[in-house]
């Protein structure tokens, strides 16, 4: 077989396969055309990754990548050369008022891959800066479900879900009434739903009481108040019949909701996250979310095995998002994968409320390859060569 790109000697972890091994990847016509040992063909371009891990294209399900259209947009393919992800989820950024928008000037001329929940706030979350903190689901007039209706069907594409934020910040004296108006359109136009949580009321479990199979809950293992455990360090019991029924739990870390105190609870319960996702937006890139890979990085000192870390940002992912081409590295798939390296040393890694963890190693991304082809590539992988 003759391949457009030939990734040799990596070890690939593709959890959705249940693959852990030195193995070689093979692209063709902007697809995985083989995966195994020693692959046998000629290729356009060699890539040699021994001593780097290979994984399908990491998802980040939490993004805000509305760059230039809401204050917290921050660029998709910028972001995908710092932390190697292939697939960005913007949630909720855009509203139906202004997806358009979103569509023609962002999604259109990205390299990377970018889907959306569709807000059901009309101009989506439109007054979120350092100066600036206005909850978009306080306002109902701003609730506009005819009209995510409408644009939703309209771009099945790239409108995977519907998203609505919930809490104290966020819907204010609306309460949880904007989540009853979102579940509508989300049943209305047959896609889930991701709902954003922040400080009571509603309650964590009230929230959580609503959502369906499929559903994602973001902000799962954010700090107290609205954490998902009680007092005495267990975890709620609407949280647990949640995920028995099929809700994803979503870490969506950004600059408020992720802390240790809750992650190590929640961990010594056996309650690892469906998801792991980074949330980032214009005021947290710079910490203490940072990227993807740093937010995947704070779940080794947790404990949770690697190939589980990867899955959370592979295999689940894109199955909440109902898009099985991506995930994994089986042939016919998207061509994309994540270069990654796990180097030793001393990583403090911190939360949202300020306390640091120092840890013995950590994720970095050395590269992406996007529909067969690289993307980008960190100084540290080898030079590529023409094979044949």
């Amino acid at each position: 077989m003759t391949f457009d790109l030939l990734l040799r000697n990596g070890r690939v972890i593709d959890p959705a396969q249940g693959i852990d091994a030195v193995m070689d990847v093979g692209f063709k016509d902007g697809k995985v055309a083989a995966l195994g040992t020693s692959l046998e063909g000629t290729a356009r371009e060699v890539s040699d990754l021994s001593g780097h891990i290979v994984t399908p294209g990491l998802i980040d399900l939490h993004t805000h990548v509305y760059w230039g259209g809401t204050s917290l947009g921050i660029d998709a393919d910028d972001f995908a050369r710092r932390t190697a992800v292939t697939t960005a989820v913007d949630t909720g950024s855009a509203g139906p008022g202004n997806y358009p928008g979103f569509l023609k000037h962002v999604i259109e001329p990205s390299r990377s891959r970018i889907l959306a929940y569709l807000h059901i706030s009309f101009a989506g979350i439109y007054g979120f800066s350092k100066r600036i903190m206005i909850g978009e689901s306080h306002d109902a007039r701003l609730m506009a479900p005819r009209d995510a209706v409408e644009v939703a069907n309209s771009d099945p594409e790239n409108i995977i879900g519907i998203k609505v934020r919930i809490g104290r910040h966020a819907s204010g004296p609306s309460g949880i009434d904007p989540l009853v108006i979102a579940l509508q359109v989300a049943d209305e136009t047959g896609l889930p739903l991701m709902c954003h949580i922040d400080e009571p009321p509603p309650s964590y479990e009230a929230v959580v009481d609503m959502l369906r199979p499929g559903d994602v809950l973001t902000h799962c293992f954010r700090p107290f108040p609205n954490s998902p455990l009680t007092g005495d360090g267990q975890v709620k019991p609407a949280v647990l019949a949640a995920r028995e029924r099929g809700v994803y739990f979503d870490i969506g870390h950004g600059m408020g909701s992720f802390s240790w105190k809750t992650a190590r609870g929640m961990m010594a319960n056996g309650f690892p996250p469906d998801v792991i996702s980074s949330d980032v937006h214009a005021l947290c890139i710079d910490g203490p979310a940072y990227d993807q890979v740093t937010t995947l990085s704070k779940f080794l000192p947790l404990d949770m095995p690697l190939t589980e870390i990867i899955r959370a940002s592979t295999e689940t992912p894109a199955r909440a998002i109902r898009r099985p081409s991506l995930g994994s590295l089986a042939i016919g798939t998207e061509g994309d994968a994540s270069v990654l390296s796990l180097r030793r040393g001393s990583y403090p890694l911190e939360d949202v409320m300020g306390e640091v963890v120092t840890h013995d190693s950590r994720i970095f991304a050395d590269g992406c390859v996007i529909g067969g082809a690289w993307f980008h590539r960190e100084k540290t992988l080898l030079e590529e060569r023409i094979d044949g």
